[in-house]
């Protein structure tokens, strides 16, 4: 045999390396042996590897075997990317700003930069006023009891000013481009039914000034610099006994789209993104109602979902309603009493690889940051949400959530677009097809045992064998 052709493409050396190695034979015909050098991370749930790096080969053949198979066909494309993070609650903000100056830029750093050593957190949400994860409630126009401000002049970030802020503009300069999304927990309290941060609704009376509210703060933010990718209406409508807190129906929220806040908008030259629901996953209809209003739904990007009940596929139906609107994965937290195992797997499950199956855009965690004592928060508000790092003084231990998030934020920036990928083994998996070209496939493992699969593309299939109780991602 001569050698016919040796063909080396190496894209950013170190990382991948694809070789074609074709020889002919005395009579013509020829085979083919394609291997590509990947690498990989791991995050065991025993903890014995935590977001370590490995390398391994996909030798990409046609031999046959018995293993189930991963089929991925970059050709069929569905969303594309926005993010992954978290929320930085204001209690988080403290925490961090509290930190002594070298730490809380390392710790900034690891979290929003682009090196080696960052995780590449790409999403915000923040609180548009106090979320239950501040130390005390507040909106940015409280007055004493039966007042009214129906210019909104006493309106004001001064809260913010104090801990949020500072720390989003440090996060900015480490990454720029980051999204944020911002969420009310409540209206202020003289705008309520019930006069009270905790449940009510929001008074008709009031529907265009609660606009001018947010067009007043969207403003305010990008005064001081921080632009406003989207807006939530209001977070979990559908409870309320949090504090703060607030219920819209549907129709009501409706309402106040379609005849407020999405005409102040366009009138103020606002263009932040107006999304509907932040709640569960239980009630898809709440979106699907008030897209099916045309008015409404022409000011509408899209619906927001948590996880504490229901199931990630309601996503889905939602797409499948309105496919010409957006979906995003804002909420899910992990506990004070869940283990590092069960969280790994079941948010990895069902926050990462179903929400980003079911046409999420972005996927965040809860609380970035928490300390020992799992606070700060309101009274009243969550007493066991654990942050994604425990910050004591200015020590930062990493918890479950860091790594849940990291094995996406890492390694699939935003302009990732989600590619096909079968779904007939044991492992969950998900797979993107990144701006540079190359493939990210997230997996995780919930069995024991390791598993070997097939990954098959263009009519050739590697095998690669995923550790048991394990979440990995593949780069190649």
């Amino acid at each position: 045999m001569k050698t016919g052709m040796n063909l080396s493409i190496f894209l950013l050396a170190g990382v991948l390396s694809i070789s074609s190695n074709c020889t002919k034979n005395k009579s013509g015909g020829s085979s083919a042996n394609d291997t590509i050098n990947a690498e990989y991370w791991i995050t065991r749930a025993d903890q014995t590897a935590t977001l370590q790096k490995q390398t391994t080969q996909f030798s990409f053949g046609t031999t046959a075997n018995n293993n189930s198979t991963i089929e991925i066909d970059s050709t069929k494309t569905f969303q594309t990317v926005d993010g992954f993070g978290y929320s930085l609650t204001g209690g988080s903000a403290y925490l961090i700003n509290h930190m002594d100056e070298a730490s809380k830029n390392a710790l900034l750093n690891e979290f929003f930069g682009a090196g080696e050593s960052s995780i590449g957190v790409s999403y915000l949400r923040i609180s548009i006023g106090a979320s239950d994860l501040d130390a005390s409630v507040f909106s940015y126009n409280d007055l004493a009891a039966g007042q009214t401000d129906l210019t909104l002049s006493n309106f004001s970030l001064s809260k913010d000013t104090v801990d949020l802020i500072p720390v989003l503009k440090k996060i900015l300069t480490i990454n720029p481009a980051i999204k944020i999304m911002g969420s009310p927990w409540s209206a202020p309290v003289w705008m309520k039914d019930n006069g009270s941060s905790i449940g009510g609704s929001l008074k008709p009376e009031y529907y265009s000034v609660y606009a001018q509210y947010f067009v007043k703060y969207i403003q305010a933010m990008a005064a001081k610099g921080i632009n406003l990718h989207a807006v939530t209406i209001q977070n979990e409508p559908q409870h309320g006994g949090n504090n703060p807190s607030m219920v819209m129906s549907a129709l009501q929220q409706a309402e106040f789209v379609k005849n407020h806040l999405g005409p102040a908008f366009r009138t103020a030259g606002i263009t932040t993104k107006i999304v509907i629901w932040d709640h569960n996953c239980n009630n898809p209809n709440y979106p699907i109602t008030i897209m099916d209003d045309p008015a409404a739904k022409a000011f509408v990007d899209g619906s927001a979902f948590h996880l504490y009940e229901g199931e990630i596929g309601a996503m889905s139906g939602v797409h499948a309603a309105h496919p010409d609107k957006n979906l995003y994965f804002t909420e899910q937290w992990t506990g004070a009493n869940g283990s590092f195992d069960g969280d790994l797997k079941w948010h990895t499950k069902n926050v990462i690889i179903g929400s980003m199956r079911n046409w999420s855009k972005v996927a965040l965690e809860w609380n970035l940051a928490s300390d020992p004592a799992y606070q700060p928060h309101t009274p009243g508000g969550c007493s066991e949400c654990k942050g994604a790092v425990t910050i004591s003084g200015s020590v930062a231990s990493k918890n479950v959530s860091y790594y849940i998030i990291a094995h996406a934020s890492r390694f699939i920036p935003p302009g990732s677009v989600r590619i096909e990928s079968s779904t007939g083994t044991t492992v969950s998996n998900v797979v993107f097809l990144r701006p540079d070209g190359k493939k990210v496939m997230l997996v995780v493992n919930e069995n024991g045992a390791a598993v070997s699969v097939n990954v098959k593309s263009k009519g050739k299939w590697a095998v690669v064998s995923i550790p048991g109780n394990a979440v990995v991602t593949y780069i190649w």
